[in-house]
């Protein structure tokens, strides 16, 4: 049996900011799709919580 790390710390994310798009969800599991962590997140989050996260990656999902 094989020792998986399961350290979210060492794992690369995308955030997925969302704006109000109606695709959020399919952006999130289209990146996850092909091997990518993504985490959908408010627009509000703060850049200290961003930078806590980091993200290799931000994606800015459209809105109305």
């Amino acid at each position: 049996m094989s020792n998986i790390s399961t350290d979210l710390q060492d794992v690369e994310k995308i955030i997925v900011l969302d704006y109000g798009s109606q695709y959020n969800q399919l952006i999130s599991r289209r990146i996850r799709e092909i091997g990518v962590f993504s985490e959908l997140k408010s627009h509000k989050i703060s850049a200290a919580e961003v930078r806590a996260i980091n993200p290799v990656g931000i994606i800015l999902s459209g809105g109305p």
